[in-house]
């Protein structure tokens, strides 16, 4: 355990053995890490415990320099623990080399069904029981982390003092199915809303995609970009900077003034179209949705349900290419050299019928763990309605609905978000 301190916080890290499996407790072990964050006033204080949960699935908790962003709000207040979730950050890796250290495909997707929500709640359930003994923590659980907060809230309420969830209220019963028949219309929405603020993008995006239909065009490292690939790059539209970038990089897409797609573009469409950095979120992330029967590759069938999304047929007529959003497709895992290998894996994981409930809708319904939730009203990832359904099944749950922020809104809300949720438990909001 090493200490380390950045202009106003002091910086410990703890790495804790945790079960593969938790109903195998003496089975197969891994590593999770964890990041303490403390405010240099407040280090020799004793302090309740926050512990954060990150969105994704498959992406590391912040690594914060000095306190930005929420920390600054929270840290007045807390002791905070930055949690890397299994798999993703510090904690065991979950990546094409460590899962041929598995075996064949069929142990991998074995090994990565306990890679969801409902293990990861019970290791921070022994990560508290190791850091406080006894004492229940409070929870902030952001986007996929308030997924996992509420799955906290079901199984593992006891561990909890309050809990605060930042666009992260899932469908109880929700299928994937059913998210992406939500969540397409909301893409939708935030194409109309892109080419309202930037309508020279409909013809170059246009452009683009004729390009990229027509021709065999090459990225850097030899992956083929496709027409589905470059709609991918909706996925960003739900941030709020997220329209703005995508328009800049699709103005670098002719800059080289030879007809072809200029390299500065080609090598940014490598970084975002890769997902190596986070093979959980492709491997797991609808598998997050389910509770029961397979996925299927939802999102890839829904889509046919949304003929809008056929960039060809746009290209016949005299609509815009338009973008898709936080959806994995096959041929994502496929085509990406860092995931191709695991590609088996994520075929059986997509078929997969055994996943287990995440959620006990009968014990949320009773819930006694004061709850504070905000819901962004135009949330392009997690549904608004889905969302509000359950924030009215959440007994004592406090909403905090908001127009004023998109799905990062904890983040650029520079502690606002997050001080009206403590307001809300504590009864202090205004």
């Amino acid at each position: 355990m090493s200490t380390f301190r950045h202009p106003g916080i002091v910086l410990t890290d703890h790495t804790f053995a945790v079960p593969l499996d938790h109903e195998r407790p003496a089975g197969p072990e891994i590593q999770v890490y964890a990041r303490e964050v403390v405010a240099t006033e407040q280090a020799d204080k004793d302090l309740p415990w926050l512990v954060y949960l990150q969105g994704g699935p498959g992406y590391g908790s912040p690594r914060p320099i000095g306190r930005d962003d929420w920390l600054e709000r929270a840290l007045r207040d807390y002791r905070v623990l930055l949690l890397d979730q299994r798999g993703t950050g510090r904690s065991t890796p979950v990546n094409r080399r460590t899962l041929a250290e598995i075996g064949d495909p069929q142990a991998q997707a074995a090994y990565l069904t306990h890679f969801r929500a409902d293990s990861i709640v019970l290791d921070a359930e022994l990560i508290r029981r190791s850091l406080i003994g006894d004492e229940p923590w409070s929870v902030l659980g952001q986007s996929y982390g308030g997924f996992c907060t509420v799955t906290y809230l079901s199984f593992a309420p006891h561990g909890m003092r309050e809990a605060f969830i930042t666009g992260g209220l899932p469908g109880l019963t929700a299928t994937a199915d059913d998210v992406y028949r939500h969540t397409y219309k909301t893409v939708l929405r935030k194409n109309k809303a892109h080419y309202a603020t930037y309508p020279d993008d409909v013809e170059l995006v246009r452009e683009i995609t004729r390009v990229l239909l027509e021709r065999d065009v090459r990225l850097p490292d030899g992956r083929r970009l496709t027409a589905e690939g470059l709609q991918w790059l909706g996925h960003a539209l739900g941030m709020a900077p997220g329209s703005h970038r995508l328009h800049y990089l699709m103005e670098d897409a002719f800059a080289d003034g030879d007809g072809g797609l200029s390299d500065t573009f080609l090598f940014q469409m490598m970084e975002r179209l890769s997902l190596a950095g986070a093979p959980i979120y492709a491997l797991l992330h609808e598998a997050c949705y389910a509770q029961g029967g397979a996925t299927n590759w939802a999102a890839q069938r829904i889509r046919a349900e949304f003929p809008e999304f056929d960039a060809a047929a746009a290209l016949d007529g005299d609509r815009p290419v338009l973008f898709t959003g936080e959806m994995i497709y096959p041929w994502m895992i496929e085509n990406d050299p860092a995931l191709a290998p695991i590609a088996e894996a994520a075929q059986i994981l997509a078929e997969y019928e055994g996943w287990r409930p995440l959620y006990d809708p009968a014990r949320l319904a009773a819930n006694e763990v004061p709850v504070a939730a905000a819901v962004y009203y135009d949330d392009m990832y997690v549904d608004r309605e889905l969302s509000m359904a359950t924030a009215e099944h959440i007994q004592g749950l406090k909403p905090l609905i908001t127009n004023g922020y998109e799905h990062d809104g904890l983040r650029l809300s520079r502690g606002s978000v997050l001080d009206n949720l403590i307001g809300k438990v504590r009864g202090t909001a205004r």
